[in-house]
């Protein structure tokens, strides 16, 4: 709707934030803001927003590529982060997740490259593709336990994390998962995972241990793409019952 109108005066003015919030937009190119990158709030550029207590649900791309904001809370009463919701907000040092959150949408924090730690509240349940993708300062994310899903690519060209653990309750590490995390050294993987998708580590050349919370025999029998570990570090599995160099793995 509102594709490459770049030369929009100023930025995106608006008046009510809670009724902005509820907008769904079909995608980045249907938000103005996505291609203006400044929000003005009764005429007062938006930088630390607050969302109103009045808000349950923040609809997709709605903040996409709005580098003007640096930081955001969001309400208790929300529970669903849209589709590319913060995609693209490039100035954006730090956000507060509540509780009440089931849900992180595709791309939702995709491009937030100043972003250095986040964490997932006990309510979130699913973790859409792509939504901490190209957050390349992050060093540190929690994943709870309530976690079921996590889609590929979440966490790809997440250069600057350094470990991270994936919860019991998650069955896959899907496709290009941590694709281009080239410091990440270690990981923990919960006994749950059957499957690891293609290229899940690729690139993630300081690889160095890969905690397993399970069996050696169930590491064997996790369904592994060919290209799981292509270009990674010369790590060892750490299993309960021993250890499985990259070789055997």
């Amino acid at each position: 709707a509102f594709g490459y109108c770049s030369s929009l005066p100023g930025g995106v003015y608006i008046t009510d934030i809670a009724k902005w919030c509820e907008i769904d937009f079909g995608g980045v190119g249907s938000n103005p803001l996505y291609f203006v990158h400044n929000l003005y709030l009764n005429n007062e550029l938006v930088t630390d927003l607050v969302i109103p207590d009045s808000v349950t649900s923040i609809g997709g791309a709605v903040f996409s590529g709005c580098s003007s904001l640096t930081s955001i809370t969001i309400p208790e009463g929300v529970t669903s982060i849209g589709k590319s919701a913060f995609s693209g907000c490039s100035s954006l040092t730090s956000i507060t997740i509540p509780e009440g959150v089931t849900s992180i949408g595709e791309s939702a924090f995709s491009g937030c490259s100043l972003l250095t730690s986040i964490t997932i509240p006990e309510g979130v349940t699913s973790i859409g593709k792509f939504a901490f993708s190209s957050c390349s300062s992050l060093t540190s994310i929690v994943i709870p336990d309530g976690v079921t899903s996590i889609g590929n690519y979440a966490f790809n060209w997440c250069k600057n994390l350094t470990s991270i653990v994936i919860p019991d309750g998650v069955t896959s590490i899907g496709d290009g998962m941590f694709k281009y995390c080239s410091n990440l050294t270690s990981i923990v993987i919960s006994d749950s995972v059957t499957s690891i998708g293609d290229e899940a580590f690729f690139e993630c050349k300081k690889l160095t241990d890969i905690t397993f919370v399970g069996t050696m025999a169930q590491w064997r029998s996790i369904e592994k793409s060919s290209n799981w570990n292509k270009n990674t570090g010369n790590y060892t599995v750490h299993c309960t019952d021993g250890d499985i160099p990259k070789s055997q793995s």
